[in-house]
């Protein structure tokens, strides 16, 4: 990516003023901006972020790294990330939830997805415990 691409987030940044510097190693400074960044990674196939912004007790998480990794980069690469809105963020010190609609597509099919998500705050950093998808 240069200079001059938007945030695939839709933050309506620039990339390396939005997003980029988490996935450079950058702590986000709270559960939205986390989300943001998780959002990035996923429709830039940015797998290793997905795996260290994840909370060991998600579902998804697993301690073979190579396998969950693989998965990982099979949805990204099978999925168009279209857009990101934002509903709802209620802050918290150490816990705090984000209610968002990713807007994804998978050939043809529609993968459009609300999904109300918990961050906790562990040792300083935001992770992506869990998350409730909305009917």
């Amino acid at each position: 990516m240069n200079r001059y691409t938007p945030c695939p987030c839709d933050s309506k940044q620039l990339y390396h003023k939005c997003c980029k510097p988490f996935h450079d190693g950058e702590l986000p400074e709270d559960a939205k901006v986390l989300m943001r960044s998780r959002y990035c990674a996923y429709a830039l196939g940015l797998v290793d972020y997905i795996m260290d912004t994840t909370h060991p007790e998600n579902d998804a998480y697993s301690s073979d790294r190579e396998q969950w990794k693989k998965e990982l980069m099979i949805f990204s690469k099978l999925t168009q990330f279209c857009g990101l809105t934002i509903l709802e963020c209620i802050p918290g010190e150490e816990s705090a939830t984000v209610t968002f609609t990713a807007f994804l597509k998978q050939g043809v099919e529609d993968g459009t997805l609300t999904e109300k998500s918990t961050f906790v705050k562990e040792q300083g950093r935001w992770l992506y415990r869990d998350g409730v998808l909305a009917e």
